[in-house]
This record gives C-alpha cells, sequence and structure tokens, in this order.
C-alpha cells in the first residue's frame, strides 16, 4: 500500500514530492555552541594518555580493574576504589576490515582499509578494553587474540586524547 502524504510537523508532502525533491528548504546557518565535562574518571583518563600511560578504576568488592575508568562500578552498585595502571599491550578480541571513512565516505581505490579492533588491555579484567585502530599489519594476518602493543604519538605532539595512541601494532611473545 503506497502512502498519499507524509506529515513531518505540521507539513504535509504528497509522496511525487519527496521523490522529486521538492522539500521545503530553509537557508539557514546552525550557530551551536556547546560544553563537554569529561568528568573525573575520563578527565584523568585523558591526562594520563597525555603522558603515555594508560589508567583503570578497581572495584575492591568485585575485584575488576575497568577500562575505560569509571567512578561506579556497575557490577557492585558501589564507587569504584582505586586507580591502577595497566599495560600498553593486549590481545586483540575483535575487529573489523572497514572501507568507509570516519565521515561515511568511501575509502578511495587503492588505499589501505581501516583497521578498527576492541583491544584488551593486559592488566585490566577480561573483557575491559579499548576500540582503537590496528596498524602495520595487513587484514588478512589478523588474528582474534593476536598480541599488540600501543604506538604513541611523540610526547609533544600528545593532547590528552584516545589519538595520542596512534594505533596498535602486532608484537611477539
Amino acid at each position: 500500500m503506497e502512502l498519499e502524504r507524509f506529515e513531518l510537523g505540521a507539513t504535509h508532502y504528497k509522496e511525487s514530492d519527496l521523490k522529486e525533491g521538492k522539500l521545503l528548504s530553509l537557508p539557514w546557518t546552525p550557530n551551536l555552541k556547546y560544553a563537554w565535562d569529561n568528568g573525573v574518571a575520563i578527565g584523568r583518563y585523558l591526562a594520563e594518555l597525555k603522558e603515555g600511560r594508560i589508567i583503570a578504576r578497581k572495584c575492591n568488592k568485585c575485584r575488576r580493574i575497568m577500562l575505560p575508568p569509571r567512578m561506579f562500578c556497575e557490577m557492585c552498585w558501589r564507587p569504584t576504589d582505586e586507580w591502577v595502571y595497566v599495560k600498553d599491550t593486549g590481545r586483540v578480541n575483535t575487529y573489523s576490515v572497514c572501507y568507509v571513512n570516519w565521515d561515511a565516505s568511501r575509502i578511495k581505490k587503492g588505499e589501505k582499509p581501516h583497521l578498527p579492533a576492541v583491544i584488551e588491555i593486559d592488566g585490566a579484567s577480561p573483557g575491559m578494553g579499548i576500540l582503537h585502530l590496528l596498524g602495520e599489519v595487513e587484514p588478512e594476518d589478523i588474528k582474534i587474540g593476536m598480541w599488540v602493543r600501543a604506538v604513541w604519538k611523540k610526547p609533544e605532539e600528545r593532547e590528552g586524547a584516545i589519538t595520542d595512541i596512534l594505533y596498535f601494532k602486532p608484537v611477539r611473545r
């Protein structure tokens, strides 16, 4: 059954208007301002990344070491207890071979695909990790469980962001 009209707000459009591209268009340049508060856990996490370290939070009740860090344990329903430094090594939990850029545009022909992966960081509890990129590896050589190490920006280039880690590369153990 074909719909005769679509209702968007108080304006009614015929299906033929939509198909023919006769939509209402208003010239408008948004002037949007926002502020972001990282909070205690993520603020400290980002500050430590700037120093080339990865930090997590520990819950002394369930003994989990949580990464990314959080001030509240969702398993025990209580505040976490202490900061714990973890390593910048880990294992690939899952990954993807991605032919789309972050802006949803296709990667140009001949360019290498992005290799996003979830890395379970050594020192954090199982299942805790970071979503980041893999580098210095061909897609066909990636394996679940593969050991990797962070490749960091030079100290003077770091800004306190997850991108202070350029990518994770395979390592032998």
